[in-house]
């Protein structure tokens, strides 16, 4: 209704447009003062005001992927003590939404008569401390010069990928790249009896990579085949990768612009991306939480 004078005040005038419209001439007055004045503005619409603002930048800040519940949750993280109906209402206003994940699509060429080890996680992504299980999965993406795939290992404790390689090929050679990546940032002991877990698929039954896992000192889990729910957790890593970035920025032209853009994400995702199942907090947060309370223990003791 007040759109509608607006668009038409110049023709009609107020005074007329409003003896047919259930309107006061006064109320339409007071309205474009207060959006002329935000001092007169009500106190809800005057924190509106601050929030609209609070909500886009925490919006643009994450890749534009956060729905309302990863904003308001990043909201209370940063002392704002909004609800969440309010964040959702004025999304919703501002047309602000959160991705969603599509259906994936089936990566692995497994071979059957390939030695595979047996399923030591069976389904149970859970560990009790960083170094405990990775999980390892790859998956694809579609630029001007053709295919390229990109692989993660994810520390299953955090959530937090500790490996990760973009290559022009699906030979067994970059997923060994992602796992080296992997020995080197985290430097895992014998001790910490590590187990990998990835799904059937032939680069990671070659032979090279089985004998990097046991040069490291490493236990294989191999899940089942065709079966996603048996590596559902590097799955979902796929899938959110493939939501947040792949599917939002394409086209694109070759696999450097993939891999500029997987080391952007990564970055993110470990340090900035809040994770429900960790307890709303970014997987390097995680971490440093678990070593703290360790050296906590014998301060106490």
């Amino acid at each position: 209704m007040i759109a509608f004078i607006d668009d038409h005040r110049g023709t009609y005038g107020v005074e007329p447009i409003c003896r047919v419209l259930p309107i006061a001439p006064s109320t339409y007055h007071a309205y474009a003062a207060r959006r002329r004045d935000s001092e007169r503005l009500p106190p809800r619409a005057r924190r509106d005001t601050v929030l609209r603002v609070q909500i886009r930048r925490v919006w643009e800040e994450n890749y534009r992927v956060y729905g309302v519940r990863k904003v308001w949750r990043q909201l209370r993280r940063e002392g704002s003590a909004v609800a969440r109906c309010t964040t959702a209402r004025l999304m919703k206003q501002m047309g602000l939404a959160g991705v969603i994940r599509g259906k994936p699509v089936k990566t692995t060429v497994s071979n059957p008569a390939a030695p595979c080890p047996r399923d030591k996680v069976n389904r149970q992504f859970r560990a009790a401390k960083p170094n405990a299980l990775w999980v390892s999965d790859f998956t694809y993406v579609a630029t001007w010069q053709g295919f390229v795939y990109v692989a993660f290992v994810i520390n299953v404790f955090a959530r937090r990928i500790v490996g990760w390689r973009v290559s022009r090929s699906a030979q067994a050679g970059f997923v060994l790249d992602a796992l080296e990546q992997a020995l080197h940032d985290r430097r895992p002991a014998r001790q910490d009896e590590l187990i990998h877990h990835s799904d059937r698929g032939v680069q990671y039954l070659s032979i090279r990579y089985t004998e990097r896992l046991a040069e490291a000192g490493i236990e294989p889990s191999v899940g089942s085949v065709g079966d996603s729910y048996d590596n559902a957790l590097a799955e979902t890593i796929n899938g959110l990768f493939k939501a947040e970035v792949i599917h939002r920025r394409g086209p694109w032209r070759h696999a450097e612009a993939v891999e500029f853009a997987t080391l952007e994400w990564v970055d993110w995702f470990n340090h900035r991306r809040i994770l429900e199942p960790i307890g709303n907090i970014p997987p390097a947060e995680a971490e440093a939480r678990y070593y703290a309370s360790l050296e906590a223990i014998p301060l106490a003791a």
